[in-house]
């Protein structure tokens, strides 16, 4: 090969090593996208980070602000917002004090019903109680009802430290036989806040990994909707959140009836909201779902985590 020859040749390589090593392959870009979108989510002015409070209501009035004498002392707002009745039979409803500059749904009214997020439209939502930058809504959670309080100026959002993840591997971007249960299976799933939800499973995932064979059990939050799965493994409470990391996949082509595959991309685990805030109410991991495998892929533990 003569000298010229050899110049172009190493030019030309390096140029191709250069572009190859600048420009990332579309699966990466793939996982920085929603990586991105994940953070724009979690620190949204209403995103997780924002949550201030998760009150508790007794049955009767409660009475609602940030004074001390308050049934409910609030982080932030008006010394004396309100009073919040929860009936006997769960129903919910606030009287603004007059001077409070609250809101309901938008609305400068003096009293309103409360609808709680397990009871509310899907294009509507909870109601809205508004008071400067905070906010509160009702929440059931299996029969009990609480105020989930949100502020924009919440100081978890404003000291976000960021998510730490381990490296994009696309080896752990798995397709899974998918194996439905006819008629649909049971789960029990504890959570954060003591209780036990009962979810009805359409099938289960089944791979292998390192020569060993693994199955996931999900539920879907909505009918119809993506499969939903409550995952721990070898990382969990070390390089991960111990108490789980969620994981959403896209349903298999014929159905969760139909025998086929699905997608489980464990670069989008992810952490849930109780990894950054002690006012969340999560699902734990079952034990049908701890795998017996360290699953170094997707987000690791959020290192301004209160636990």
């Amino acid at each position: 090969m003569s000298r010229i020859a050899a110049v172009l040749f190493a030019s030309f390589f390096g140029v191709v090593a250069v572009s190859f090593a600048e420009t990332p392959s579309s699966y990466t870009h793939e996982i920085e996208q929603w990586r991105a979108d994940r953070v724009a989510r979690l620190t949204g002015p209403d995103g997780w980070l924002s949550l201030i409070g998760l009150e508790w209501l007794h049955e009767g009035a409660n009475r609602v602000g940030s004074a001390a004498n308050n049934d409910i002392v609030l982080k932030a707002g008006p010394a004396h917002l309100g009073t919040v009745t929860l009936a006997a039979d769960g129903a919910v409803r606030v009287a603004l004090d007059k001077d409070s500059g609250a809101t309901v749904d938008g609305k400068p009214v003096a009293e309103a019903a409360l609808v709680d997020d397990m009871h509310a439209a899907a294009n509507s939502g909870p109601t809205i109680v508004r008071f400067g930058n905070a906010s509160f809504f009702v929440i059931d959670r299996d029969g009990r009802k609480a105020l989930r309080v949100k502020d924009v100026d919440a100081e978890a959002r404003r000291g976000f430290l960021g998510i730490d993840y381990f490296p994009i591997d696309a080896s752990w971007r798995i397709e899974a036989d998918w194996v439905p249960f006819v008629p649909e299976h049971d789960l029990e799933i504890g959570t954060a806040i003591g209780t036990i939800d009962k979810v009805k499973v359409p099938g289960k995932a089944v791979f292998r990994r390192d020569g060993h064979t693994f199955e996931l059990l999900p539920y879907q939050e909505e009918p119809g909707g993506e499969l939903f799965f409550v995952i721990a493994d070898k990382t969990s409470g070390k390089e991960t959140y111990g108490a789980a990391r969620f994981l959403y996949a896209a349903l298999p082509a014929g159905g969760v009836a139909t025998p086929g595959k699905v997608v489980l991309d464990f670069n989008k685990a992810y952490n849930p909201p109780c990894a950054f805030t002690p006012f969340a109410t999560c699902p734990l991991a079952p034990p049908e779902n701890r795998l017996d495998v360290a699953v170094t892929a997707g987000e690791k533990k959020y290192r301004g985590g209160h636990h």
